[in-house]
């Protein structure tokens, strides 16, 4: 209880220390993203049996086509990219402005990132140990882990896109808008590729597509979005445009949450209509935003803005495995109910899937949002039996570049191995040992740098 009043009085200094020149209702954006992806991910899920009578869980979105078009509101990852480019051009421009470089700018910035996601890793990857032990099907177990870790995909993704910010931003500095326009003619380019049936070409928009809308946060951050009428105004009448002839009209599936069966998927990878969807949505955003900034600035429901951002992470990585406890739960109780998708008991178990899922996920936050919370790892002492040789190494410019990109890789890695692997594949660890073991050698990697005092001595040349 002491911890969690510390944390609540932590929460209310940092809300009445707030400086006038932040933009708060970018951080009301981010809490907005994350609550409605996981809201949408709780409201869809289907739990029934199959014919002998094992659990299983899937999308009832495929059920639902009535619903595709509100997938133009609910998808909103867009927001979180659009969002993490403003927060990452102010904190590497801080950074730059204290002298530090783009290497200790990365592994600030990855710390947060990495600390609460190798929690949930290590609970993942120890449950299925002990369920080993009690004779759990190894493919169930992994089952259970696979949609545990469904919400690290988009982790992949965002640490390429962390990674190439201080490049990126270079390039921002340079050519403004020409930056997202060309990243927006590559993901054109990946989909003529797809629906020519060369899929292979399309995967760059994993890439491109993520990229393009990070950068238009930089735009908002160096006030190039500021002009509604000239700015806001066509993103919203020319996004719905283009997303109409592109869906409607045009090749593209309606829904922006992958439908199998589909000719295209318009989030794996990005497509253009996904990106049609994101400029709607920030010139949305651009419309209301001095009126949200003046309602943040004199309303008490800043405070939970600060609260809820201060363990984001935490909640959206844990919002799959409260569910699943809850469902697991109920089905060894005898009381999961499985009514048929669309039916009216369905849509009335909706409200008290929620409170339960709700309730667990607080309780997973409350345990493990600490993590995230905590103050950056002091650089005060080296991990403890640290030859001395390599920790004068690592705090050498080059190789710590060098170890940072290899820890990030490490993790990205073991991330997308993980991902990419079957759900009904048995494994040791509930995760591909190869792909666990890359994860957690870069997530120590990057840990270790953390604790290494950068090198700011002069060298030659």
């Amino acid at each position: 209880m002491d911890g969690m009043g510390a944390a609540l009085r932590g929460i209310r200094r940092r809300a009445e220390q707030t400086p006038p020149s932040r933009e708060r209702f970018v951080d009301l954006l981010r809490g907005i993203s994350i609550v409605a992806v996981i809201l949408g991910h709780w409201l869809v899920t289907v739990v029934g049996y199959d014919e002998d009578g094992e659990l299983i869980a899937r999308s009832a979105l495929p059920d639902l086509p009535w619903a595709f078009p509100l997938t133009w509101v609910l998808q909103v990852m867009p927001v979180f990219f659009f969002v993490g480019g403003y927060a990452n051009a102010i904190s590497l421009a801080a950074a730059r402005g204290r002298g530090a470089n783009a290497t200790e700018w990365l592994l600030n910035r990855g710390g947060r990132l990495i600390r609460p996601t190798t929690t949930l890793v290590l609970v993942m990857t120890g449950g299925a140990l002990i369920a080993r032990l009690f004779d759990v099907d190894h493919a169930r177990i992994r089952l259970a882990v696979w949609f545990a870790s469904i919400p690290l995909w988009f982790l992949v993704a965002y640490l390429v896109v962390v990674v190439l910010t201080p490049a990126m931003y270079a390039l921002h500095r340079r050519y403004g808008l020409a930056v997202p326009v060309v990243l927006v003619g590559l993901v054109a380019a990946g989909d003529l590729a797809r629906l020519l049936g060369e899929p292979f070409y399309g995967n760059g928009n994993y890439l491109f597509g993520w990229l393009a809308i990070h950068q238009m946060g930089f735009a908002w951050r160096d006030g190039r979005l500021t002009n509604r009428m000239r700015i806001a105004l066509p993103l919203v009448l020319g996004g719905f445009g283009a997303l109409f002839l592109l869906t409607v009209a045009g090749p593209y599936p309606v829904s922006m949450i992958d439908i199998p069966g589909e000719r295209l998927d318009n989030m794996s990878p990005p497509s253009l209509a996904l990106l049609a969807v994101a400029a709607v949505q920030l010139g949305m955003a651009l419309l209301v935003r001095d009126r949200a900034e003046r309602w943040l600035r004199h309303s008490r429901a800043w405070l939970a803005v600060i609260a809820v951002n201060a363990v984001i992470l935490t909640i959206y990585l844990w919002h799959i495995t409260a569910a699943i406890l809850i469902l697991t739960a109920l089905h060894f109780a005898g009381l999961l109910s499985a009514p048929g998708v669309g039916s009216a008991a369905w849509y009335a178990w909706r409200i008290p899937y929620l409170i339960m899922f709700s309730l667990m996920l607080a309780l997973l936050v409350a345990i493990f949002g600490p993590i995230e919370v905590r103050d950056t790892l002091r650089r005060n002492r080296l991990p403890g039996r640290i030859p001395l040789r390599l920790a004068r190494a690592a705090s050498r410019p080059a190789p710590r570049l060098a170890l940072a990109v290899a820890g990030f890789a490490g993790v990205t890695c073991g991330i997308l191995g993980n991902s990419l692997l079957s759900s009904t594949s048995p494994t040791l660890f509930g995760w591909p040992t190869p792909a666990l073991i890359a994860y957690l050698a870069g997530a120590a990697a990057l840990r270790f740098l953390r604790a290494t005092p950068p090198d700011t001595s002069p060298h030659p040349g």
